[in-house]
């Protein structure tokens, strides 16, 4: 096994609907586990904010709702008890763009951002915790249930590399 040396425990909290964040989570659980580190995955409904295990990094997912993270999700990182200077990744999934029905034309990344505030929501929870951010990604969802888009295990991949580099 392929030793990091920078990250050898992950802790990972999703709070999947349809069981499409928990592919992906266990899907990052899969590929961080051929390079040697120990991923635990956790559904925010279950675990206790307060009595979280210490690990290398936090890796937190959200489906989005109406562009915005779900709520058990945000109550669980408002409630979050990690010390300053923890750091953190989103890997989140959320719908996919779709073309406007009278031009064709898929919304730019800009155009997405103005609607889609899953990340960054999470992102100003955490940081004014204190933490530290040292990647974020998404995947997307084709529909409201799934399933996820052709090829999301290469963006998970992609996401898994980013992080055995920070």
């Amino acid at each position: 096994m392929e030793e990091t040396g920078k990250i050898s425990a992950v802790e990972y909290f999703h709070g999947s609907k349809f069981g499409n964040g928990l592919r992906v989570a266990e899907e990052f659980k899969r590929l961080m586990g051929e390079r040697g580190v120990v991923v635990n995955i956790h559904h925010v409904k279950k675990a206790k904010p307060e009595g979280i295990s210490p690990a290398d990094l936090y890796v937190f997912s959200s489906p989005g709702r109406m562009g915005r993270p779900r709520g058990c999700v945000r109550r669980f990182l408002k409630k979050l008890n990690l010390p300053a200077g923890a750091k953190y990744a989103l890997l989140t999934t959320e719908g996919a763009p779709r073309p406007d029905k009278k031009t064709g034309r898929i919304p730019t990344e800009e155009e997405i951002a103005r609607w889609q505030k899953v990340r960054s929501i999470m992102n100003e929870i955490l940081e004014a915790k204190g933490l530290v951010k040292v990647a974020e990604e998404k995947v997307y969802v084709t529909g409201m249930k799934g399933p996820l888009e052709e090829g999301w295990q290469t963006r998970v991949a992609a996401f898994v590399s980013g992080l055995l580099t920070f």
